[in-house]
């Protein structure tokens, strides 16, 4: 069946996705270790161009979303350039660090002492005062990076599921064509002594009321607009059951036989075969 099979398709595209997410989380929490990583190392990278290989860099803090801090354990001088230059080279190696604004503060008053920002673009970077060596002092390093939005390596497999799925749907809903129109017939249709009524999918006869099946009345109806013609099989199956997204065989014999049994109340109605081609309703005066 057409339906079940992209069904089935949906739901397997369904659970990869929600698989991806898992991944995802996992690989952002990765991204966020090794950024760590580096960020120690500028610290350390730091220390020693002002001359100190003993003491330590203080454990990377996160300090929001996208910013850490990195703290140190002695105080330090540094030359704004060397600086911006190790920031630069050892942030390249960070996929997801292409803009960030760099901010020092002293560890007395939390004040600004030097700052810049990096772009993607090097003629919108910021950078000033790059000669001007800082003394000898406490200080914290604030590193803040620009979200990198949806578009990313990871998010990017995610996007792609997502993108498939969509076609899938797509191609499911337009599978999925409402039942074809019958053509327009009379509310009442009498047949011999019986009446049908092709709205409620009830026959009449001697007062009494035979309720039809949904099937059972889009089968009478076809029947009932061309008495005593000729229908062929395939016809049937394809008004009745092909825009529905499946084909069935031996399904239109039971409900040919259970019409017959429903029309046996009137000798002179009867559903015969034509061999070769279909059934025929037959009514006799």
């Amino acid at each position: 069946m057409k339906r079940t099979h992209i069904s089935g398709v949906l739901i397997l595209l369904f659970i990869s996705v929600i698989c991806v997410a898992f991944r995802m989380t996992g690989n952002d929490d990765f991204d966020s270790a090794r950024r760590e990583i580096l960020l120690r190392r500028i610290g350390h990278e730091l220390l020693l161009q002002s001359g100190d290989s003993t003491s330590r860099v203080l454990p990377v803090k996160k300090i929001a979303g996208n910013e850490y801090q990195i703290s140190f354990e002695h105080a330090f001088a540094f030359q704004p350039g060397s600086l911006v230059n190790t920031t630069q080279r050892l942030l390249a190696k960070d996929p997801l660090a292409s803009e960030y604004v760099v901010n020092v503060l002293n560890c007395a008053d939390a004040t600004i002492v030097y700052g810049y920002m990096i772009s993607k673009n090097k003629k919108d970077d910021i950078v000033a005062c790059i000669g001007r060596r800082q003394p000898l002092a406490c200080y914290k390093i604030n590193i803040k990076f620009k979200p990198t939005g949806i578009i990313t390596p990871t998010n990017g497999y995610v996007l792609g599921s997502l993108t498939v799925l969509a076609f899938a749907g797509f191609i499911f809903l337009r599978s999925v064509k409402p039942p074809k129109a019958l053509p327009d017939s009379p509310a009442i249709v009498t047949l011999g002594s019986m009446s049908f009524d092709t709205e409620t999918g009830k026959l009449l006869t001697n007062g009494k009321t035979i309720d039809l099946t949904k099937t059972e009345t889009r089968v009478l109806r076809i029947f009932a607009l061309s008495p005593n013609e000729a229908i062929e099989r395939s016809r049937l199956q394809k008004e009745i059951w092909e825009d529905e997204g499946v084909i069935v065989g031996r399904s239109l014999d039971m409900f040919i036989s259970k019409l017959r049994k429903k029309l046996e109340f009137d000798p002179n109605i009867k559903i015969v075969v034509i061999r070769g081609k279909g059934y025929k309703l037959e009514i006799s005066s």
